[in-house]
Parts: structure tokens; C-alpha cells; sequence
């Protein structure tokens, strides 16, 4: 029996852009052309839309004699087909031109020429025929069966589906009540379930201008405290245009912003921060999908593959789902009123540490290890804290742990509310909408990673310690 004819449908790998498709065109006169197309977009089983960047000899020839072949290979089989192609209209506004446009704008971001590469138009095509060429490719091999989904105890892999993953998710979302329980949960549990194993939660910083990253899952190096702005690459693409993406590879140019810059003493003195966006550097899939609440942007969530095809179309809806429901956690989490109790009287403790010479040194407690010192530098001009020498933090963060500092060193005082944080003017927060909660995490982080022995720790809901393994100094410079 012969196989049925191939569908729209049935070829989704082959739009991906992973092989990149080949239109011959004819003018009135008869004059061929071959041209290399850069998006093939599906509209629906019978219409596809071809990205039109330039008035080149495609367009000018469609327009004279509306007839084309489209020719496009299976990234997987190498299969080849032949789709005999109708132009009907172009369309330079929309949803369908917007989705196409975004696409084009992310590899112009890497590439150098935004305002340059851009869509001028989407043409649309009826299909007319597809075409399977026979004995292009010798038989494939047998069939490997399904791809084994990641093992999760207690649960048979036959039980296992899309729904069950997503209830699964949503459950542990409604039982995280902390940003990083809730931060930790949803990524771990998309890696346990759907195999997606790198991962990056970034969130909106004060400015709106830039996203900061809070969680990673994957990555050795972690990045949490690299930033990426509205409208840079992949992320910062979807984050501007509040729309999911996902890309097939499509080699350095889509790599989002994950070149670790020069030193501080090439760029010319800049304290800005220097923490690599997480990235594998041969990436072969990537999306990324906007967390919204009631349409403004809280941050991005974004995952990246070494495998081809990770990332399918079912996938996008999944994500998108899920992003709604994770979005309102976020945000009951970073807004909620935490009804927190004053500050401890500061009578009562013979351990708090005291004053140990000049430059705000602090002491240690007793018994708590090795007395190491660490020089802690603000630099005024450009909000940005270092430590021993190495960038740390910059903007309300920094402001935050150099108001705790010294409230330690010159106050003794070791344990801080949120609320006196929002109640100081000189940190900076909105009055609406601070985020005061991601800035936290960041900043904890952020010592972490930097400065260990200097700990900012939970004591409840809406409070928090500074622990220390050791001293401190404090110094403060307007600039480098």
C-alpha cells in the first residue's frame, strides 16, 4: 500500500530552520531564480509565509508570475520535499508579521544590524503540493522507539503525561511560599519531568530597562546577578516584545549574550557588572517565554539544549500554561504584604560582636572560625559594591548590603526587617511594586558565590541576620 501524500503537519521539523530552505522563482520573461530563504513559517495546513527582508528578485519575480517551488530537508532523515507554492498576499502588520518579525530581530540583535536585517513583509503561500523525492536517501534504520523520559521515583513512566507534568508543577508552585522555594521548585521539577535540564529564571530590576538573573538550574557556574537588557538577544527580545520564542540552532548568532566581557581594566574602568549570562557553548535548541501578570512583565524564563530537537511546538503551549501560573506566585511572592513585627530590642545578646579598630573593622564571634578580613569598597558615582578586590553588586542590592554593614559595624546591630528597608529613602525603592524579595535573593546570592563567610540569613517571614565569619572593613570611594 502507499503511503498517504505529506502534510504541512506531518513536515513540522523541516520548518524549523535547522536546514535552511531553497525557493526558485521565475520572472515574466523566464528568468530563474534561486534564493536561500531565512524563515518558512507555518500557517496553517494549506499556507506557509516566507520572511521577506529585501525587495530582492524573489519578490520582484512573485509578484510578476506568482508561482514558486519551495524545496526543504528533514533535519533528522535528511528526507528531501518539493512544495509547489501560490503567492498570495504579503502582510507587514499583524500577529502572523509580529511573530515572524521578533524572530528576525533576535539575530539581528547578535548579529550587529538591528534597523538593518528587519522584516519588511511576511508572503503568504497557498500550497499547492508537496512531494516526497523517492530514493533520495537509502531506507532509515529501525525504529529506536520513544525517548525514555527522565526516571522520577514512585511513578511508572506509562502514568506519565503532558497533564500529569503540569499538575505535578502547579501543585509544588501553590506549596513554595519563599521566592527562592519557588524559584528552585519550578525549574528542578521542568528538568525531573520534561528533561529540560538548563535552565535560568531572570526578573525585571528597578529600572525596567534590564533583567537580572535569580535562579539557574544546569550550570556550574550558576550567574545568578548577570543582566541582559529589554531588547538584546534572545531574551531580552522576548522580554520586549512579551512573546514566547524558540529557536532551532542557528550557530553563534543566536548564543544570547553569553561572551564573558574583558576585564574591568580593558573596558576602561567600568564597574558595571561582569557575570556572564549561563550558556552552553554548543547550544542546539533554545526558548525562552515572558512571566506575565496581567500583562506586565515580571521577568523571563528561559532553557537551552545540546539536542537538536528538545524543544517542540507542544512545548510552547505547555511553557505557556505553565508561565501564568508561575507568574502569579512570582508576583504574590515579591508583593505581598509581610506584615512584619518591629526590630528586636538591641539589649540582649553578649555575643554581638563590637568595634575593633579603624575603617569600620567589626570582630567576629567567639568560637566562630578563622578570623578572615574582608575589604569591602563602595564606589559611590557608579552604585556598585566590591569585595577583596572583585566586583560584587551594584544598584539597590548594593545599597542594601552597604546599609546592613554599617549598621553592624558602627551600630553592632545584626538583625534587619524588610519593612525598615522599604521605610529608608536612601535605598531607593518604589513605592509600589519594590521587589524587595528578589533583590534579597540576589543579594544572598550573590555572597554566596563572593564572600561566604558574610551571610545574610532568614529569621521568619519579613526578617533576616547578618552572620560573619570574621571582620570587615568598610571603605567608600566616589569613584574607580
Amino acid at each position: 500500500m502507499n503511503a498517504p501524500p505529506p502534510t504541512l503537519e506531518s513536515l513540522w521539523r523541516c520548518l524549523d530552520g535547522i536546514c535552511p530552505s531553497t525557493i526558485a522563482t521565475c520572472s515574466a520573461d523566464g528568468i530563474p531564480n534561486v534564493s536561500l530563504i531565512s524563515q518558512v513559517k507555518y500557517v496553517d495546513a494549506r499556507h506557509v509565509a516566507l520572511s521577506r527582508q529585501f525587495f530582492n528578485k524573489t519578490t520582484r519575480n512573485v509578484l510578476e508570475n506568482p508561482q514558486a517551488l519551495l524545496v526543504f530537508w528533514d533535519p533528522v532523515t535528511l528526507q528531501n520535499h518539493r512544495v509547489r507554492l501560490k503567492y498570495v498576499r504579503s502582510e507587514s502588520e499583524g500577529p502572523l508579521f509580529e511573530d515572524m518579525a521578533t524572530r528576525i530581530d533576535v539575530i539581528a540583535s547578535h548579529t550587529g544590524m538591528t534597523g538593518v536585517f528587519r522584516l519588511l513583509a511576511a508572503d503568504v503561500f497557498e500550497v499547492l503540493s508537496i512531494e516526497t523525492l523517492a530514493e533520495f536517501l537509502e531506507p532509515p534504520p529501525p525504529d529506536a522507539g520513544p525517548e525514555i523520559l527522565p526516571p522520577v521515583a514512585g511513578v511508572p513512566t506509562a502514568a506519565r503525561s503532558e497533564l500529569w507534568a503540569l499538575q505535578r508543577l502547579i501543585a509544588r508552585i501553590r506549596q513554595a511560599s519563599e521566592l527562592d522555594e519557588l524559584l528552585r521548585t519550578v525549574l528542578q521539577t521542568l528538568a525531573e519531568d520534561l528533561g529540560f535540564d538548563h535552565g535560568i529564571v531572570l526578573v525585571a530590576d528597578e529600572s525596567q530597562e534590564r533583567l537580572v538573573t535569580l535562579a539557574s538550574h544546569g550550570y556550574d557556574g550558576g550567574g545568578v546577578g548577570s543582566e541582559i537588557a529589554l531588547g538584546e538577544g534572545l531574551i531580552g527580545t522576548v522580554a520586549e516584545r512579551k512573546r514566547i520564542l524558540r529557536f532551532a540552532p542557528l550557530g553563534s548568532a543566536l548564543r544570547y549574550g553569553r561572551a564573558v566581557r574583558d576585564s574591568l581594566q580593558a573596558a576602561g574602568g567600568t564597574l558595571h557588572a561582569e557575570i556572564p549570562l549561563p550558556g552552553l557553548s554548543n547550544a542546539q535548541s533554545q526558548l525562552a517565554i515572558p512571566l506575565l501578570a496581567r500583562d506586565r512583565l515580571l521577568g523571563v524564563m528561559a532553557f537551552e539544549s545540546t539536542r537538536p530537537h528538545a524543544f517542540e511546538d507542544w512545548h510552547e503551549a505547555f511553557l505557556s500554561v505553565l508561565a501564568d501560573q508561575f507568574a502569579s506566585a512570582l508576583a504574590h511572592v515579591l508583593e505581598r504584604d509581610e506584615g512584619e513585627a518591629p526590630p528586636a530590642p538591641r539589649a540582649a545578646s553578649r555575643e554581638r560582636p563590637q568595634p575593633s579598630g579603624p575603617r569600620h573593622a567589626a570582630a567576629s564571634k567567639p568560637g566562630a572560625g578563622p578570623r578572615t578580613a574582608h575589604a569591602f569598597r563602595l564606589y559611590k558615582n557608579d552604585d556598585c559594591v566590591f569585595v577583596d578586590g572583585e566586583y560584587l553588586i551594584r544598584n539597590v542590592p548594593a545599597r542594601i548590603l552597604w546599609r546592613v554593614l554599617t549598621s553592624y559595624t558602627q551600630d553592632h546591630r545584626t538583625e534587619f526587617t524588610n519593612r525598615e528597608l522599604r521605610l529608608d529613602p536612601t535605598l531607593g525603592l518604589p513605592p509600589i511594586r519594590d521587589n524587595l524579595e528578589s533583590r534579597l535573593l540576589l543579594l544572598r546570592r550573590r555572597l554566596e558565590l563572593k564572600c561566604p563567610s558574610v551571610r545574610l540569613v532568614g529569621r521568619g517571614r519579613g526578617r533576616f541576620a547578618l552572620e560573619i565569619d570574621g571582620k570587615v572593613e568598610l571603605e567608600e570611594r566616589q569613584s574607580a
